[in-house]
């Protein structure tokens, strides 16, 4: 544990150090480049589209989580249950259409920049964390339900005091996921003129500058670790939250 630790800290801390002061790695990717081109991405702030990229992306998953999470309650609800196959259908359609698809249908309505990649990470992102709220959900055990409502407990209580947190784990396993999925495909958003890291790779290939590609890429990845870790850390948290009420 202590080792994978230090591994996060030590991602964490090379990507600021890299973010901050891009200029000292330049002799690091420098063999990428040919012809006197430039090393390091300079057109606009490494650290500003980092944090653009991570603010779409942290946006998406939000949206994502609220609907996915209500539809998943409101089908394992006694008077729901009857739109759980239309819900399914619905969060199966996000991810049958890509999302390059979803952004050239969308620029038209809602023009160029953030708001058509918002839309497509969004659906994108619906089918892990409602089918996880789902599987969380229906895993709660009958007896602890039944022991709830023993108790005097509303139906709304039970839910936000016994389901959704037994059920947590799983969600944030699900949030997880779609988390990881959206900040790799966010990079397509600097298609449309979003403000992401796919603004240094799409450079990169114009200029068949692979420096540039390599730093996009990286940086995406370096940001994937860290998500991926840190809200694996809160699920392994919330499991043995989840085992100690049994």
């Amino acid at each position: 544990m202590k080792i994978k630790a230090l591994s996060r800290l030590a991602v964490l801390i090379l990507l600021g150090v890299f973010l901050a002061r891009p200029d000292w790695f330049g002799w690091l990717f420098a063999p990428l480049t040919r012809n006197g081109q430039a090393a390091i991405y300079t057109q606009n702030s490494l650290l500003n589209l980092t944090l653009n990229h991570l603010a779409i992306v942290a946006a998406a998953t939000l949206a994502g989580s609220i609907v996915a999470i209500g539809l998943a309650v409101l089908v394992t609800r006694p008077a729901g249950r009857e739109f759980l196959p239309l819900s399914r259908t619905l969060a199966n359609a996000g991810q049958t259409f890509p999302p390059v698809a979803v952004l050239a249908l969308a620029v038209p309505v809602l023009g160029f920049g953030t708001a058509p990649t918002l839309l497509a990470l969004f659906l994108y992102g619906l089918l892990p964390i409602f089918e996880n709220a789902l599987a969380g959900l229906a895993s709660v055990s009958p007896d602890v339900q039944e022991a709830a409502r023993g108790t005097g407990m509303t139906d709304g209580q039970r839910l936000l005091r016994v389901e959704l947190p037994l059920a947590l784990p799983t969600i944030i396993a699900g949030i997880r996921i779609s988390a990881i999925i959206s900040m790799g495909t966010a990079t397509i958003g600097s298609t449309v003129a979003a403000s992401t890291l796919g603004e240094t790779i799409i450079a990169g290939l114009i200029n068949s500058n692979l420096a540039f590609v390599a730093q996009g890429a990286l940086v995406v990845g370096a940001l994937a670790i860290i998500v991926n870790t840190s809200l694996f850390a809160i699920e392994r948290h919330f499991s043995r939250y989840r085992q100690d009420q049994r």
